[in-house]
């Protein structure tokens, strides 16, 4: 029997061959692909600069570090992320402030947010949560009422669309932050990038990428500012290049993807569908379903892993996590972040997947209830 991972990445002979072209080749680090690999990011996205980097999470520490918080900054996030959009927060010395999510997209909850503002709020950072683009005009406005930056955590998003815009733009952002992680909507094995709009944040993020560290006058190496080693290599830049020329059909397959789990799981009374509001388009990272009894979720996971069938868990709050309840959060508790986190099952999702293998999956969900 076929085993389904809940993701997996997408490797083909072109990308491997350009991979290999460029291990032959006189740059293998700092070479012609980075700058190569970041137009054609831009370019993409509609944004006027992009700075790719080792990882989302360097990403996210580079903007939270040129956003400049300090410490008992406030900044006003998600709880339903990974651990690294809050923990890059506090290791640039800011307070996450959880708002909670929306019942139907699992993103923050944009309604919500205004009350959590406080003098000492600085920024707010949406993450576009399973790829399905937050309400981002909706935050914008918020944010330009009380003078904050917004950062997009859009590490699940690469390819999606909110109205009329690439996610990726920065439309209704100072900066963007992408992964390309192999899960992701493209991979360069480990890699991010941040996007904006802004030439002197630009400037910046090409700076505190590589140590602080620039060329004089003369021509020698000297360094202007504490930074750090986010380099990404030409390697990975070339396998990113690949992979961009292939985002549109990856992206359109995960739609397909959710569209069939919609048409075979749309009947069952047990299971709860994800939802990507009207005039978005979702890049479908995940595909999270949740089921309707709680006490059901961790059985049905057991029940399709011994069938092959790869569930995961995205997310448990942020502040659930130990350290994070060591670490002044013990009393946060948000009702829709309760009740998700409680019942979420992460089903596969990815390009390679066939309608007969989503058949497979809601046989056996289908199945499981059946049997109860």
């Amino acid at each position: 029997m076929k085993n389904l991972p809940y993701s997996h990445q997408h490797i083909s002979s072109r990308d491997i061959k350009n991979v290999v072209n460029v291990l032959k080749s006189d740059w293998l680090t700092q070479g012609p692909r980075i700058l190569e690999f970041e137009k054609k990011l831009a370019s993409y996205c509609g944004a006027k600069y992009a700075v790719v980097v080792s990882s989302g999470t360097a990403g996210l520490h580079l903007t939270y570090v040129i956003a400049g918080f300090k410490k008992r900054d406030e900044v006003i996030t998600t709880p339903n992320t990974f651990v690294a959009t809050s923990n890059m927060l506090m290791a640039a010395g800011a307070r996450p402030v959880f708002c909670d999510i929306r019942p139907d997209t699992y993103n923050i909850d944009e309604t919500k947010i205004e009350k959590l503002i406080t003098p000492r709020t600085k920024a707010i950072v949406p993450v576009h949560f399973a790829g399905h683009p937050c309400e981002m005009s909706v935050i914008r406005a918020i944010a330009r009422r009380h003078n904050l930056l917004v950062i997009e955590d859009a590490c699940h998003a690469l390819g999606a669309r909110y109205k009329n815009s690439k996610v990726g733009s920065c439309k209704y952002s100072d900066m963007t932050v992408f992964s390309f992680h192999p899960v992701k909507s493209i991979t360069t094995g480990e890699g991010g990038a941040v996007l904006t709009n802004d030439k002197k944040i630009y400037e910046r993020l090409t700076l505190l990428r590589n140590h602080g560290i620039q060329k004089n006058e003369n021509g020698k190496n000297i360094m202007t500012e504490l930074g750090y080693n986010y380099r990404i290599t030409d390697i990975q830049a070339i396998l990113g290049i690949s992979q961009l020329t292939k985002l549109d059909v990856f992206v359109a397959k995960r739609n397909q993807i959710a569209r069939w789990y919609k048409s075979i799981l749309k009947n069952s009374s047990d299971i709860l569908l994800p939802v990507c509001l009207a005039n978005n388009y979702s890049g479908w990272h995940i595909y999270v379903v949740r089921t309707r009894d709680p006490k059901n979720r961790d059985r049905l996971s057991s029940f399709l892993k011994k069938n092959g069938i790869g569930a995961n868990f995205h997310y448990p709050a942020v502040y659930s996590h130990p350290y994070y309840q060591e670490n002044g959060y013990r009393d946060v508790s948000l009702k829709n972040e309760e009740e998700y986190q409680s019942s979420c099952l992460t089903l596969p999702c990815y390009p390679d997947l066939t309608k007969k293998d989503m058949q497979k999956v809601c046989s056996l969900i289908n199945r499981f209830f059946v049997a109860l």
